[in-house]
């Protein structure tokens, strides 16, 4: 079981608006030419510069740019996960193949509340990432050395329980809070 694959519905619904206008755009314009009306202007107009303009013209060559970038982003769209914000979770020892996943946000507030309840931590902030679980505390009134061996433990425990697919690695500061 792999990464969360997002839908992606706003860019898969712009590109379908935008190739459906167009699409329509051209054959409404071909149609007519066939019924012998005089084509779109727009149609006449773009056939004379794309015929007339060199090749290395600024604006053939940004145009080309913009529609290659573009192409570019839609490949990228369609390869990528996207879900970044979901860590997947292992499936239960022994229990059906079941698909769960924790935001990285409530990671970091579960593991957040796991760091106060140690012994001399007066705050901390914890970033949960894909690869690395950081933690930087401030200790008021315990050695600082004994605050970051509980604080690893206590995070150690709470990044195990939280039963993640992929076990990110742990990095732990600890300091004194600032004198005022």
């Amino acid at each position: 079981m792999r990464r969360f694959w997002s839908t992606r519905r706003v860019p898969a619904t712009v590109v379908a608006l935008l190739c459906t206008a167009g699409i329509g755009l051209a054959l409404y314009d071909l149609a007519s030419v066939r019924l012998k009306q005089p084509e779109m202007t727009w149609r006449r107009r773009l056939s004379q510069e794309l015929a007339t303009r060199p090749i290395d013209d600024v604006w053939v060559i940004t145009g080309a740019a913009v529609a290659m970038a573009v192409g570019l982003w839609l490949i990228v769209l369609a390869l990528t996960p996207g879900m970044r914000s979901l860590l997947s979770m292992r499936p239960p020892e022994g229990g059906e193949e079941v698909r769960a996943g924790i935001d990285r946000s409530a990671a970091g507030l579960v593991l957040r509340d796991r760091a106060m309840e140690v012994g001399g931590v007066q705050n901390v902030r914890v970033d949960v990432g894909r690869r690395r679980v950081r933690a930087e505390a401030r200790a008021h009134f315990r050695e600082l050395d004994a605050v970051r061996e509980d604080l690893t433990a206590a995070l150690d425990d709470g990044v195990r329980e939280l039963g993640l697919r992929r076990r990110p690695r742990l990095s732990v500061h600890v300091r004194r809070p600032r004198k005022r």
